[in-house]
């Protein structure tokens, strides 16, 4: 069932809709090298094969999951050898993120006098996966998932086609079927098809209901979620950016998405102690606890149990006040080390266990806070000499941390009045 025209190819309108850059190359026959960026079953093997028919040119094809030095020097002397005969050869590369940095550079020469074509086709950023230089002489497009309206054109497709389908077989199937299919597709056309041909081979009628589909789709519904890739950085980027925007509802939808996906919730566990600290801070102090309690909670019970102190530390740190005073303080702190190397301690906050230390002064004049009004000793400088006076952390006007503006307000006039 693969697209034999740009017609024929299901969804990418934002790259092959009438007047776009890439349908206007395709259609004129004029192909330029690029790198199709996308995930599994969003027509980027489709779309390098339908750049070569179009333009008339040689297909090669090299997988970089198997392919070495041996596989492109022999892709590049076909080339060469067409090119003098007048035909030109749209080399595709497929899982193009698996070549190392000398296996693409490789490429380059032949890219840049016109041997071939290079499409390379990717699931990763090409940011970060593919030397610059290849991109520098590639353009990127990139493929979106299948929408459902996309894929039940593909599903409907299929079962009509006598030719290279389903067609012969006069299968129909139930619009809760064709649901239940289209949600386990996840926006895979690959996905979507192998399911449907699994489910004609069970079919005990001509009618394919929802019960064949769930047979046939069991154990394959995992939703799309790459550890280490830009799904993952994605989900839980929207994760802690929920919470930081006090919607728990959105919080828990990242936080069930993630763990549906087969991600560590060891590593979601973490990243919520983080949260606690980072993001809310004083303004309430129970959150690092009840972080942590998640944390333990899960380690102990494991899933699925232990998935509900995660989603209870979720919904807690989203709809509790938020303070990054404490984060910004110490990100201050840090930088005024690092700049200005090792400060001398004041003496008078020095240890002073022997006596030639006290002989020196250490510990002299140090006034013990308890002994105080209000345990404060009013004007006492504990910063080194050089950084006297200087102010990390400022409390916000939210939870706890109001009560501790206020008192450091009050704290500070006393030292004024000192």
């Amino acid at each position: 069932m693969r697209p034999q025209s740009i017609d024929e190819l299901a969804g990418q309108g934002h790259l092959l809709a009438d007047g776009r850059a890439l349908a206007s190359s395709v259609a004129a026959g004029k192909p330029h090298s690029m790198i199709l960026w996308g995930p599994p079953g969003s027509g980027k093997t489709t779309l390098a094969r339908l750049v070569a028919s179009h333009a008339d040119a040689l297909l090669l094809n090299l997988s970089a999951v198997n392919a070495g030095v041996k596989e492109i020097r022999s892709a590049m002397e076909t080339a060469g050898a067409g090119r003098q005969r007048g035909q030109r050869t749209v080399l595709f590369v497929d899982e193009v993120h698996r070549f190392n940095k000398a296996q693409q550079d490789a490429f380059l020469p032949y890219v840049e006098d016109g041997t071939v074509t290079f499409v390379g086709a990717t699931t990763e950023n090409p940011s970060f996966e593919l030397n610059k230089a290849l991109l520098s002489r590639s353009r990127v497009y990139v493929l979106r998932q299948l929408d459902e309206q996309a894929l039940a054109v593909l599903l409907q497709r299929a079962l009509a086609d006598s030719d290279r389908g389903l067609g012969q077989l006069g299968l129909t199937i139930t619009e809760s079927a064709q649901q239940l299919l289209l949600r386990a597709a996840d926006g895979d056309a690959r996905r979507l098809l192998t399911a449907l041909e699994i489910a004609a081979d069970l079919c005990p009628s001509s009618c394919i209901d929802e019960q064949v589909i769930a047979e046939a789709v069991s154990g394959g519904g995992v939703r799309r979620f790459d550890k280490g890739g830009d799904d993952f950085y994605d989900q839980i980027s929207a994760l802690h950016k929920s919470i930081r925007g006090s919607d728990p509802d959105a919080g828990l939808y990242w936080l069930a998405r993630m763990l549906d996906s087969g991600c560590d919730p060891l590593y979601i566990a973490r990243r919520l102690i983080r949260f606690a600290s980072e993001d809310v801070g004083n303004a309430d102090p129970r959150a690092l606890q009840l972080a942590l309690d998640g944390a333990e909670a899960y380690e102990r019970l494991g899933s699925p149990e232990g998935d509900l102190a995660l989603a209870h530390a979720v919904a807690y740190l989203a709809a509790v006040p938020k303070s990054n005073r404490v984060y910004i303080a110490y990100q201050q702190a840090v930088e005024d080390v690092r700049e200005h190397g090792s400060l001398e301690v004041p003496v008078h906050l020095r240890n002073a266990p022997t006596g030639l230390m006290k002989e020196l002064g250490y510990g002299k004049e140090y006034r013990y806070a308890h002994n105080e009004p209000e345990a404060y000793a009013a004007g006492v400088q504990y910063m080194p000499d050089e950084l006297a006076g200087r102010r990390y952390y400022e409390p916000s006007d939210r939870g706890l941390e109001k009560r501790m503006l206020e008192r450091f307000a009050r704290l500070r006039a006393r030292d004024r009045d000192s």
